[in-house]
């Protein structure tokens, strides 16, 4: 474990919740939330089993809240029994919601369709029945490499409808990536589709699971199921793969749900951007639906004529939480988009808000920022071309939000008016864990405000120590939750050396994050443990840097990394999207050294970057990741051996290379 971290970023402007928007909030106002948090203080596992019991439906009751026995490894509501599908659809049915839209899906070229609550269950059922049919049973683990579609909801809900373990594979990652996770699960079912379509482009999925099985190790699987997106050409094994189609004809559209613990493993998800073996979280039924659905009213503050609408992508665990199980858990109508935002033109979201008149919009800095960029080169798809008048409340969700682009956001998509619940929380937590509450907390550009209540977040020192408000630290939480992960898959050792290390005594959960809280107690995450610099002896964090080249009036987006460096022990390099093209040679040095001046007035000298390049992007995942690690290799000079097959843009490495 390291010393302390530096916290440098000064940031003053303040936004309180509108009052319109307190009277009606889920909680509404700093009253009502400090009496959760104090309810909770009193009585943790109490204070969770009384939210349990108001916000599932369970088929069998729970009796004990928490079992500490064994920690780390913590269990929640473990003899109850509920299935997760039934909690999201059956008990919608006989309501006024089974009739109401649970999905408007908009495909990358502009064709709209929706379906409704009653009819998601039937194709939930008809799916689950045609698996249950071909013996697949709780238990048992289902790869699903699917496109953002319908489809790719219905085949998470029908495995969790039968207790089938599910583990969703980003749609951009390689053929190795999918035998890596079919070998780890132990898979028996993968389900897939011909093709996906993005930007425009048809991008083969199907072919990426043949060359998986290639590769040999993946005879665990019975059945490949291929959904016929476009009906692109593909090879289909005979006793192994069906078509979708045939699994589904002449299925019931009524299914008995599978019950399940508690306890149960509702899916693993590998976190992207591991080196070695694949690093699968595990996450239990009924703590992670619980938050899912509590965070869904608590932070979206969601209202039954809300249209809510989050751009994640199901492969990701804001996917799953987000639109795969909490909209629909609290009978919500989302939009579900296949495309990307710049196709065909820069104004995609915003003309997709004003279209589906979308009232909750939960999107990443990396897509704010890049949006950024685009509303300033292409004027006419500019966010104030659009009718955002539909607008309540947006989000974001990812990395931390840099102060300018909050305001660009604040300004230029809510119109001043939409408080932005800015989410810090992982795909080990399973939802928000510090967040502002829009009814509740007055906004600070850039930080995550406060933790939820019954969340025990702290930011303590090496010895696992409280810091003072105003330093920095780690970010840990103190007491366990219901949706945390319960350990990784098939490697318990790992996930206690990971999140509950000997640093701590095995006592709290370390996240991860380098954090710092202000004098008013607000909560700014300064960025991975392992992306601080140490510089002359300071301890920086790379968000805080980032934050400042972005606040420059040419900039568009920016990425920090460290390299080693004889004299200060590490030097700061900064890859940089400018507003504009990407400048000449002699240019790009003038532009540098402006640069270096802008981080050393807005920091102090120790943070200027030593080398800075530019490039017209930088190198980001399909899903808009951006992918430090080879940022780090670039800035060392080392030749790039890690896999870039899932980059959406892999020739940027080559701009990057040169300094300035």
């Amino acid at each position: 474990m390291s010393a302390q971290i530096e916290s440098v970023l000064q940031e003053g402007r303040l936004f309180p919740p509108p009052k319109g928007f307190v009277s009606k909030a889920a909680i509404a106002g700093m009253d009502q939330y400090q009496a959760l948090c104090a309810e909770a203080e009193k009585d943790h596992a109490g204070f969770w089993a009384r939210l349990a019991r108001e916000h599932l439906v369970w088929h069998k009751p729970f009796s004990r809240a928490l079992d500490d026995s064994n920690a780390p490894f913590f269990k929640w509501f473990d003899d109850g029994e509920l299935n997760v599908s039934w909690n999201c659809l059956d008990r919608h049915l006989g309501t006024p919601v089974e009739n109401k839209t649970a999905i408007v899906f908009e495909a990358d070229d502009g064709k709209v369709s929706k379906v409704t609550y009653r009819e998601l269950h039937e194709r939930v059922c008809r799916f689950a029945n045609g698996l249950r049919a071909l013996g697949f049973q709780k238990g048992e683990r289902a790869i699903v490499y699917m496109p953002m579609s319908v489809e790719g909801v219905v085949a998470m809900q029908a495995c969790a409808r039968l207790g089938i373990i599910h583990s969703v594979v980003f749609g951009g990652f390689s053929a190795k990536s999918i035998h890596e996770r079919i070998i780890d699960a132990g898979a028996t079912l993968v389900i897939t589709a011909d093709e996906q379509v993005r930007g425009g482009k048809h991008i083969p999925l199907k072919p990426a699971i043949d060359e998986a099985f290639a590769m040999g190790g993946c005879d665990s699987v019975r059945k490949v199921v291929v959904y016929r997106r476009t009906g692109g050409d593909v090879a289909m094994q005979p006793g192994r793969d069906m078509a979708w189609d045939e699994v589904v004809a002449g299925q019931s559209a009524q299914c008995e749900p599978a019950w399940v613990g508690a306890e149960h493993p509702l899916f693993i998800l590998y976190t992207s951007g591991s080196t070695g073996k694949p690093k699968g979280v595990q996450h239990a039924s009924a703590g992670y639906l619980l938050m899912a659905a509590l965070t869904m009213k608590w932070t979206f503050d969601i209202k039954p004529e809300d249209i809510f609408w989050c751009t994640a992508d199901i492969g990701w665990v804001t996917g799953h939480t987000y639109i795969t199980y909490g909209p629909l858990a609290c009978g919500a109508t989302q939009v579900v988009f296949e495309g990307v935002p710049t196709f065909p033109h820069a104004g995609r979201f915003w003309e997709m808000i004003d279209r589906h008149k979308v009232s909750i919009f939960y999107t990443a800095p990396t897509a704010i920022r890049s949006l950024v960029k685009a509303g300033e080169s292409s004027p006419d798809h500019h966010p104030r071309k659009y009718d955002l008048s539909s607008l309540r409340l947006l989000g974001s969700v990812g990395e931390p939000i840099n102060p300018e682009a909050w305001m660009w956001y604040y300004t230029n998509v809510g119109r001043e008016r939409c408080p932005i619940v800015d989410t810090w929380w992982q795909t080990e937590t399973g939802g928000h864990m510090i967040t502002p509450l829009p009814g509740v907390h007055a906004l600070k550009p850039g930080s995550c405000t406060m933790p939820l209540p019954g969340v025990a977040a702290a930011i303590v020192d090496e010895t696992g120590t409280d810091v003072e408000k105003g330093k920095g630290g780690f970010l840990v939480i103190k007491k366990p939750w219901p949706s945390m992960i319960r350990t990784i898959w098939g490697d318990p050792e790992r996930f206690r050396k990971s999140y509950y290390p000997d640093d701590f005594k095995g006592r709290y959960y370390l996240a991860g994050d380098g954090a710092s809280r202000d004098l008013d107690g607000y909560f700014w995450i300064m960025g991975r443990i392992d992306d601080v610099l140490n510089v002359s002896g300071h301890r920086l964090g790379t968000m805080e840097i980032e934050s400042a080249l972005v606040s420059n009036p040419l900039v568009a987006e920016a990425a920090v990394v460290g390299r080693p460096d004889d004299m200060t022990g590490e030097a700061v390099v900064a890859f940089v999207v400018l507003k504009q093209a990407r400048p000449s040679a002699e240019e790009a040095k003038r532009i540098a050294n402006d640069l270096r001046n802008w981080v050393g007035k807005e920091i102090g000298a120790i943070a200027k970057p030593k080398d800075i390049r530019f490039g017209e992007n930088l190198p980001k995942t399909r899903s808009g990741k951006i992918m430090r690690r080879l940022l780090r290799s670039v800035a060392k000079g080392e030749e790039i051996t890690q896999d870039v097959s899932t980059l959406e843009n892999p020739a940027i490495l080559d701009q990057l290379k040169q300094a300035n």
